[in-house]
């Protein structure tokens, strides 16, 4: 019964995405400058997306705080802590690089670009400068962690939570009081967590039906090659190279995880943030997949902060994309320098608005591109997100599991437990924290 009752919750979800792209294709098509722009696409549609997505970003950060700080005091070895941390950063930034090679290498074969008539387009982009990697690293440590929570600075959540949680344990007595209370609460917020994923078709249909009625289809065909580079290039990586390495270093079954990470993708891909995504990705980690939240609460909030294997892959297809477009020859120097940069930039603009433009301003500067050609591809940035944060989302639930089964952290029974995850099971019994 909780395996169907999840398969129809999924089910529902996949149906409200396919509903909303048909419907909001429809009403991009036909006059919408009337009541049905006012009333439906920017009142009801809006309203109930917003809320919908604001709901989920209520949850991110006493989510990770609570969850992180009750992973850290379950392992009865603190320097496990630190072997999670390099694993998990390693494989981040391989994965990263990985990316970035594999749609600079598709780019080069197909081209994107060579012909394509600028001539009408607005060559006029803005974007923020980039910090220095020297600030990034000082910024890690809070001075304020109640001011770090309010704006939800997720390094900086993570750095304080990981202090916090070292400190309750080797607080002795005293400090299991403090234990006992983190655990009856992160039991609470998962409670929180289910009920919003209970409302998941409502608000992914709405956030689908107004993103494709506001964008449309017609705005692809002029970047048809860029569009579908990119988007091969991400296949290959959440189809290919995701469970390769799941296969390879792990030894899970690919199928397997990609049937469990059916509700993380549909998230992502409504809300477009990884952010947003982290109650749902982190409850399928640890109830579907068997990841015990000693590595989950960790491996998790980090990957949606620093992994942006998704984005890197935008980066590399532009790349080649503007320079084919100014007509200006890339050489082998120039695609290392592509690819070092962006892997780095992954974790050096973490904590930065816009993230993916921002990032681009750097690769195409350091290659000698115009930062202009941006705003070639600005129109189509926004489909295409939505696709790069699912494969963000795939990379950061594959790695968790990576890491989790080299910790042996790992529940074996649950990964092959069609059953394990079930919304409605979970409310019916509390969740079981088990230690690595």
């Amino acid at each position: 019964m909780t395996a169907r009752r999840t398969h129809h919750l999924t089910r529902q979800i996949v149906i409200a995405m396919v509903a909303g792209i048909v419907l909001g294709v429809a009403l991009n098509r036909v006059d919408t400058a009337g009541w049905v722009q006012l009333f439906v696409i920017d009142g009801l549609l809006h309203v109930v997306g917003t809320v919908f997505v604001s709901a989920l970003k209520m949850m991110v950060v006493p989510l990770v705080f609570v969850s992180l700080v009750a992973g850290v005091t379950a392992l009865s070895d603190l320097s496990a802590l630190g072997r999670i941390g390099v694993k998990a950063l390693v494989l981040y930034l391989a994965t990263t690089a990985i990316a970035v090679t594999l749609a600079l290498s598709l780019a080069g074969i197909v081209g994107p670009g060579e012909g394509f008539d600028a001539g009408e387009t607005p060559a006029s982009f803005s974007g923020n400068d980039a910090p220095p990697l020297t600030q990034v690293l000082i910024d890690l440590v809070p001075t304020n962690p109640v001011a770090a929570m309010a704006e939800g600075n997720m390094l900086q959540i993570i750095v304080f939570a990981l202090l916090f949680g070292i400190a309750i344990t080797m607080s002795g007595t005293r400090g299991t009081h403090v234990l006992n209370l983190f655990g009856d609460l992160n039991t609470v917020i998962m409670h929180m967590v289910e009920w919003i994923m209970r409302l998941a078709p409502y608000g992914v249909f709405a956030l689908i039906t107004r993103t494709f009625a506001t964008q449309g289809l017609d705005l692809l065909l002029p970047l048809a090659a860029y569009f579908l580079t990119l988007t091969a290039a991400l296949a290959i990586q959440v189809f290919g190279v995701y469970p390769l390495l799941l296969r390879t270093l792990a030894g899970l079954n690919p199928l397997t995880f990609l049937k469990k990470m059916r509700d993380p993708a549909a998230f992502a891909f409504s809300t477009a943030s990884s952010g947003a995504t982290i109650p749902v990705t982190l409850h399928t980690v640890e109830k579907k997949m068997g990841v015990k939240n000693s590595v989950a609460s960790f491996s998790v909030p980090l990957g949606a902060t620093i992994n942006m294997d998704g984005t890197a892959m935008m980066q590399g297809v532009a790349t080649v994309f503007i320079a084919n477009v100014y007509g200006v020859d890339l050489s082998l120097t120039d695609y290392l320098l592509v690819v070092l940069t962006a892997t780095l930039a992954s974790v050096g603009t973490a904590a930065i608005p816009a993230v993916g433009l921002v990032t681009l301003t750097m690769v195409l500067g350091q290659v000698g591109l115009p930062v202009e050609g941006i705003a070639l591809i600005i129109g189509v940035d926004r489909l295409l997100d939505m696709m790069r944060t699912v494969t963000n989302v795939t990379g950061d639930a594959a790695i968790s599991c990576i890491v989790a089964k080299s910790e042996n952290a790992f529940d074996q029974a649950v990964f092959d437990d069609p059953e394990a995850g079930s919304v409605e099971a979970a409310t019916q019994r509390p969740p079981s924290h088990s230690t690595a």
